[in-house]
């Protein structure tokens, strides 16, 4: 899972078999990764600039360099590869986001992250992709068919959250923060699965029969690679339940994780799977049961290991994306229409704008819907920012967009290269312009006293949990019958969609104390033995 792989000479395509020259490369890339990490740290302060947004300004300097010291023939070290970054960058970013996910606000609120993530992205890919059709037709671009327009609306329907999720605070905005990471996460593997469900079916002669089959493989590999992340995750804790690793070694255990976890990754590509989410529901399985079968001093490591090479490999991508904007090749072939490149990315900021607002709004009323109380309900002020949390877009949005519409980072066909010109504008235009107001937006529309308002405090079994509950009512309302304050039963339509979700996580609770614990193990699940995990370190995530 290490992204250090991926800056090997692995992923240098520099035209040159020397040995020099892919020293000198890393150097460079290393040297540019140490920089970012400072120069954002030293930009932290003002929380209107983040690692993603340095290493983008980085990037683009360093390529502007490279271009003035080559006479432009090239603007970059690397050449970008979408296998590279499928397989060694984006699994530990996926695997991390699970593992650190809080899970009870997660399931609590799933019913709304999966209408967001999921139903909400399938709406933004069918309005991106019948608007791509309409517009890009009028623009005359060339080489592209059905399922091309396809396929941008899977790319352009990606989210990348970061910038958001860096200014609100998990501990002021509990909820809000937790539907935008979930949706996050969420929107990136269903755009990744209709992606490359796309590039499995022959769309250009689509009838009824080829739209069923295109449906049902999207839900079997939606369906099936969550259930692979899951037996993952749960043979891990039970090996290491069963065995006591940390009895021996604790750098066992720590590598039986991650080990585990990118195997989980690599048999859902090698079963054509949708590997983010096999690896996406493998952390949180491992997160709720390995991580406490595992000694104390494995549980920091862990941690620690997990956000590093997350971390490490965002910085990565977003430095490449900045070196690769200034690409001589690809503006190249569009050099003599560069209006019409603008164009295109007008358009396609256009069509997110509306693609986002046609089902942030509507899904949210029907979230509202399922809440017993108005405090757990989304207001419009926090509408507007989920809205604009998911404008950016980043590197899945380009790994997909190179795997389409590129060959080893190059371009053939001149409506190829008007499609990744367009995504590196979009990215770079998305992610400054809207990331730089992200601040300003959020501190005007969620003032510090609204914050505090939406801020709930935590299970005090769990003192670093900063955002548990994210509903209103107490921890035990659904056991206590001497609670003070009974809400009243809904009715109608709010209780077809309230009651199960309650029942749900309910029945969930009982079911996995009663059965799954004590085979996998998890918090006070685990025997007291000298040195291995008890119940007086609490998950911390």
């Amino acid at each position: 899972m290490a992204p250090s792989v991926g800056i090997t000479p692995a992923l240098m395509a520099l035209g040159t078999t020397s040995d020099h020259a892919s020293v000198v490369a890393i150097t460079v890339f290393v040297t540019l990764l140490s920089a970012c990490i400072v120069i954002g740290h030293l930009l932290e302060e003002t929380r209107w600039m983040n690692e993603s947004i340095t290493a983008l300004l980085i990037g683009l300097a360093t390529g502007g360099l490279i271009l003035l010291s080559t006479k432009g023939k090239s603007s970059r070290i690397l050449v970008f590869s979408e296998d590279i970054f499928f397989i060694y960058l984006l699994p530990p970013i996926i695997f991390n986001a699970g593992f650190q996910v809080k899970k009870k606000q997660f399931f609590r609120n799933f019913m709304t992250i999966m209408l967001f993530g999921a139903i909400g992205t399938l709406i933004s890919f069918t309005i991106i992709s019948i608007g791509a059709i309409v517009f890009f037709n009028k623009m005359n671009i060339d080489n592209l068919d059905v399922t091309d327009f396809l396929a941008i609306g899977a790319i352009f329907a990606a989210t990348d959250s970061v910038c958001t999720l860096q200014v609100l605070n998990q501990d002021e905005t509990p909820l809000l923060y937790s539907l935008v990471f979930g949706e996050g996460v969420v929107n990136d593997a269903t755009s990744v699965v209709l992606f490359n469900a796309i590039q499995k079916f022959d769309l250009v002669h689509m009838d009824v029969q080829h739209g069923l089959q295109f449906l049902g493989s999207f839900l079997y590999l939606f369906i099936t690679s969550t259930f692979l992340g899951a037996a993952a995750g749960l043979l891990s804790a039970y090996i290491i339940k069963t065995l006591y690793f940390g009895r021996h070694s604790t750098d066992r255990e720590v590598s039986l994780m991650i080990l585990m976890a990118y195997l989980s990754y690599m048999l859902a590509e090698l079963l054509d799977l949708s590997g983010i989410l096999t690896v996406f529901f493998c952390g949180i399985v491992m997160s709720h049961y390995t991580w406490h079968n595992v000694t104390e001093s494995s549980r920091v490591t862990t941690k620690h290991t997990f956000a590093t090479l997350s971390f490490i490999a965002e910085i990565a991508i977003f430095l490449y994306v900045g070196m690769d904007a200034l690409d001589i090749e690809k503006w190249r072939s569009v050099s003599d229409s560069l209006g019409k490149s603008i164009g295109l990315s007008a358009v396609l900021l256009g069509l997110i704008l509306v693609g986002r607002a046609a089902f942030v709004f509507p899904l949210s009323f029907l979230s509202n819907l399922m809440k017993k109380s108005r405090n757990e309900r989304i207001s419009f002020k926090q509408q507007v920012i989920i809205w604009w949390a998911g404008l950016m877009r980043g590197a899945v949005s380009m790994a997909l967009a190179y795997s389409k519409f590129a060959v080893s980072g190059h371009t053939q066909l001149r409506g190829n290269a008007f499609m990744i010109t367009s995504t590196i504008t979009v990215v770079l235009f998305s992610t400054m312009v809207f990331g730089l107001l992200t601040k300003p937006l959020t501190t005007l529309l969620l003032p510090p006293g609204m914050k505090r308002q939406d801020s709930i405090s935590s299970d005090p079994g769990s003192p670093k949990s900063f955002f548990l509950p994210l509903l209103r009512e107490k921890e035990g309302s659904e056991i206590e019958p001497g609670a003070q304050s009974v809400p009243r039963p809904p009715s109608g339509f709010r209780m077809l969609l309230t009651t199960p979700a309650h029942t749900v996580h309910h029945y969930w609770r009982r079911f996995d104390d009663a059965f799954m614990r004590p085979i996998f193990g998890g918090r006070g699940f685990v025997p007291f033995v000298p040195g291995s995990p008890t119940e007086r370190s609490v998950h911390p995530w």
